[in-house]
This record gives C-alpha cells, structure tokens and sequence, in this order.
C-alpha cells in the first residue's frame, strides 16, 4: 500500500514538473506582453479557486483527529498554497510622470492622506 502511494506521488510530481514546465515555456514566450501575462496569471488564479472549492474543499478529513493531522502535515511540507495579486503600489512603481493624478494614486495606496485636487475638485477623504 505504502510502496502504490509513493508511485502514486512521484508520478504527481513528475506531471507536476511537467506542467510548470509548460506554463512557463508559455510566459517565456510572452515576455514583455502584460496583457497575455495577465491572462496567463486570471487562467492560473481562477485554476486555483475552482481546485479549491469544488475539489479540495471537498476531500478534506472529516474527524478532527484526521483534520488535525492533515493539516500539521501542511504546516510541515510547505505551507498553505497562496496566490498573491499585486498591490497598486507596485504599479505605480512603473511610472514615470509624477502628474497630479499619479502622485493622488501613490499617496492613496501608501494610505496617505490627499495632497491635490483633482481636476480642479478638492478630494473628499471618507470620515473614520
């Protein structure tokens, strides 16, 4: 039994290697394209959700025994699997003329307070 899931697994990782390889031979060939990258990155992100929600989710142990286990074991081999989406900020980063509207969308990303108006209106900062 021991020896079928460890050929299980390593046949897994293998079609995982496999995978990841040709996911990234395809952003490789994308390089420079942020529209086909971003479509590559929605393809991977929306992947992810509908694996968890209609998949795992589902397979997860049902005793909090089993529960407990299962998850000490991702705790131990990796963590949980995260998909980070980028933070304005790190948008911003790529621009180079500072107008007024650029300098508005760094300080609200940075959560700083509005410094100019913009388009000749004064901006309203929500109350706290």
């Amino acid at each position: 039994m021991k020896c079928d899931l460890n050929l299980k697994s390593r046949q897994l990782e293998s079609q995982l290697e496999e995978i990841s390889s040709t996911i990234w031979n395809l952003a490789k060939k994308h390089e420079g394209d942020s529209r086909a990258l971003l479509s590559l990155l929605r393809s991977l992100e929306l992947l992810h959700r509908t694996i968890r929600e209609e998949m795992f989710q589902e397979s997860l142990p049902d005793t909090r025994n089993s529960l407990y286990h299962f998850l000490k074991e991702i705790d131990e081999t990796g963590g949980w699997p995260y998909i980070q989406r980028m933070r304005l900020q790190d948008f911003l980063v790529h621009l180079q003329d500072e107008t007024p509207l650029i300098a508005e969308l760094k300080n609200l990303a940075t959560g700083e307070e509005a410094i100019a108006p913009i388009n000749g209106e004064e901006v309203q900062t929500p109350p706290n």
